[in-house]
C-alpha cells in the first residue's frame, strides 16, 4: 500500500475541485483524478475519498484498516494508498475507480434494464466477496452497510463491494464480541440486529436477500408509493406461494413458463428469501449462497467462463474453427500455428490445432498458416 503526498493528490483534484467529484455520501466525498501508482511512471485513474466532518474522519480510519486488511480478498475494491493529512485536514483514501457505477444506478437509472443473466451474475460477484469476508481469519469482517448502492462496476463490468465504513473486524470465535451499536440504511438492516450482541454475518446475509430481491425485481427497497412499501413484505409472500413470477421485474422479457431460465430465477428468489428469513438460525451462510447462485447461472447455460484471458478465449476460437476447416476438406490444407514468446528468443514451437499448448501466459501469440 502506498504512502501518497497529501500536497500531490489536492494539487492533481485541484484543490478538491467540485468539478472533480463522482459520490458523495454521509461522511465524505469521493474525487476522481489522475495518480502515479506502483513504480509506474505513468498516472492512472484513480478514486480519492475524503472525509467532510470529523465524524466523518473516524469513518474512513475505519475503512482504511478494514480494506487494508482486506486488500487480497476477491470482489472488494482495491486500497491503493493512503495519505497522511497535515494539521487540520483530513485523511485521504486512494483506491481503484469504477467508472461504470453502481449496481443502483444499473438498476433503477439505467435505460436499458440488465438482462437476466447479468443480474444474476452480478449478485454472484458480491456473494463471493461477502463469502470471502466472512471467512477472513483470523478476524471475520462484517460489511454492515451491504445495499446495491455500495456494489461498484469496475472496467471488466464484475461487481465490487465497496464503502466499508461501518465494517468491523471480529473475532472470527465470537463475531458479536464487542460489537460497536447497530448501523446500517433502513430497508436493508437485518430486524434482528437491534442490539450489539446481535450482530454477526447473519446480518450481511439479510442485507443481501435484500439486494437478490431488488436485483430480481427491480423494484425500490422501501417504496413509500406502494403497499407494502417493504420490498420483503411484498415479495416474500409471493415467493413463498409460488407466485415468484409476479416478483419478475416487467421490464425485461419473462422468461417461458416452465423452461430452464425461469426455474434459475426462482431459484435465485428461494434463496434471497432464506436469506431474509426472521429466524435467524434458519438464513443460509454465503458460502451455501455463493453455491446456490452458481448453481442456478449453470442450470440455465447462462454461467460465463471466469478466468479466461483474451489471449485464451482467441485461441480457443481460432483452434475450434481450425478444426471444422479440416473436417470439412481435404483438398485445403490449414492448420493452427501458436507460437509462445519468452523473453529469451522470439518464436518458439509450432504444431496442428489439437495439438497446441493451451496459453499460459499473454506471452502467447495465435495466427492461422494456409
Amino acid at each position: 500500500m502506498k504512502e501518497f503526498s497529501y500536497e500531490e493528490i489536492e494539487a492533481a483534484t485541484g484543490g478538491f475541485a467540485a468539478k472533480n467529484v463522482v459520490g458523495k455520501g454521509s461522511h465524505g466525498c469521493v474525487y476522481r483524478t489522475r495518480l502515479r501508482v506502483g513504480t509506474g511512471r505513468k498516472a492512472v485513474t484513480v478514486a480519492v475519498k475524503r472525509a467532510s466532518h470529523p465524524q466523518g474522519e473516524a469513518k474512513l480510519a475505519n475503512e482504511i484498516a478494514v480494506l487494508a486488511a482486506a486488500r487480497h480478498l476477491p470482489g472488494v475494491v482495491t486500497l491503493l494508498g493512503v495519505a497522511a493529512p497535515p494539521p487540520g485536514k483530513s485523511s485521504l483514501l486512494v483506491m481503484e475507480l469504477m467508472p461504470n457505477g453502481s449496481l443502483h444506478d444499473l438498476l433503477h437509472r439505467s435505460p436499458r434494464p440488465p438482462p437476466w443473466p447479468r443480474r444474476v451474475e452480478l449478485a454472484l460477484d458480491v456473494a463471493r466477496a461477502l463469502r470471502a469476508l466472512h471467512g477472513a481469519a483470523p478476524r471475520v469482517i462484517i460489511h454492515r452497510d451491504v445495499k446495491t448502492a455500495n456494489v461498484l462496476l469496475a472496467r471488466d463490468g464484475r461487481a465490487r463491494l465497496a464503502d466499508f465504513s461501518l465494517a468491523v473486524r471480529v473475532p472470527d470465535d465470537a463475531a458479536a464480541a464487542g460489537a460497536p451499536a447497530p448501523a446500517g440504511t433502513m430497508g436493508y438492516l437485518d430486524p434482528s440486529y437491534t442490539e450489539p450482541g446481535r450482530l454477526g454475518p447473519e446480518s450481511d446475509v439479510f442485507s443481501f436477500g435484500v439486494v437478490l430481491l431488488e436485483i430480481v425485481s427491480g423494484r425500490k427497497v422501501m417504496d413509500m408509493n406502494a403497499s407494502p412499501s417493504s420490498i420483503v413484505a411484498w415479495a416474500v409472500p409471493l415467493i413463498r406461494a409460488g407466485l415468484a413470477r409476479q416478483v419478475f421485474d416487467g421490464r425485461v422479457a419473462a422468461p417461458p413458463t416452465g423452461g430452464v431460465d425461469e426455474a434459475a430465477i426462482a431459484r435465485v428468489l428461494d434463496v434471497a428469501a432464506r436469506c431474509v428469513s426472521v429466524v435467524v438460525e434458519q438464513r443460509p451462510t454465503m458460502s451455501e449462497v455463493a453455491s446456490e447462485l452458481r448453481a442456478a447461472l449453470e442450470s440455465a447455460g447462462w454461467h460465463r467462463r471466469r478466468g479466461m484471458d483474451a489471449v485464451e478465449r482467441a485461441y480457443r476460437r481460432v483452434a475450434s474453427w481450425g478444426t471444422r476447416v479440416r473436417a470439412k476438406t481435404t483438398t485445403r490444407r490449414s492448420k493452427v500455428e501458436c507460437t509462445e514468446l519468452s523473453s529469451g528468443s522470439s518464436e518458439g514451437s509450432s504444431s496442428r490445432a489439437d495439438s497446441c499448448p493451451t496459453p499460459s501466459s499473454r506471452s502467447n501469440s495465435i495466427r492461422l498458416i494456409r
